[in-house]
């Protein structure tokens, strides 16, 4: 009897995360909040600005279609249809629900994040040709602009999504194709975003923030995954 309450705590138990401690997941929220109100005082618009403009006068049709196919790889559709039929595979094949829970979470708290940040902040992409366009809460931008760009939904979809993946494909990874899995994806992402101006460049940086915050959490969870050992 103890042996099995001891187990079953044991499977409870939060999984561990690097850096370890909540003190980092910490860092991350108080680095978004300080990023987001440097913006709102109008702080580092004009390195958005700089930054902008370098990757508009440094675009060509190659580049520029290179970026754009790379880019495809932030797509929060495909990576949750991706996720869901692996978790489904994993599910079917072992007789087993949990694989999908970590599908469900992803969804559930990157949508929840997300797009009332986007709502509430109220900016505009690059692209948008009129007034203070870098502005965070710009409630003067007419109806029907673009005026979700901060954070960027590309880099929290790719960190938080490439994380499941790499969970969920864990028994069949070693932590050197893991590793890669979760950071060459939203850097690639990082950087194509910026330079076809989908994004700002602190748009970007809030986006991974949040990401790997979220990331993170789902790390936690003791979701019992099947192992390549299980019967």
């Amino acid at each position: 009897m103890r042996n099995a309450i001891t187990e079953r705590a044991a499977a409870l138990r939060l999984r561990p995360v690097r850096p370890a401690g909540w003190w980092f997941d910490g860092l991350l929220i108080g680095l978004f909040a300080l990023l987001t109100g440097v913006l709102a005082a109008g702080g580092l618009l004009g390195v958005d600005n700089t930054v902008r403009d370098w990757c508009l006068s440094h675009q060509t049709d190659a580049t520029y279609w290179l970026a754009r196919v790379f880019n495809y790889l932030g797509n929060g559709g495909p990576l949750t249809l991706i996720s869901l039929v692996i978790a489904v595979f994993l599910a079917v094949r072992r007789r087993n629900g949990w694989p999908i829970l970590p599908v469900v979470a992803a969804f559930l708290l990157t949508g929840i994040v997300i797009m009332p940040l986007k709502i509430w902040t109220e900016r505009a992409a690059p692209g948008y040709t009129g007034p203070n366009a870098v502005d965070l809460f710009n409630s003067a931008l007419p109806a029907g602009t673009y005026d979700t760009g901060y954070p960027s939904g590309h880099l929290v979809n790719t960190v938080v999504w490439y994380g499941v993946i790499a969970l969920l494909l864990a028994p069949w990874l070693n932590r050197t194709a893991r590793l890669w899995l979760r950071i060459a994806p939203p850097a690639i992402v990082f950087v194509t975003t910026i330079y076809l101006n989908f994004h700002w460049l602190t748009d970007s940086i809030a986006g991974l923030l949040l990401g790997v915050f979220i990331a993170r959490l789902i790390d936690r969870v003791p979701w019992q995954l099947p192992t390549r050992q299980s019967p």
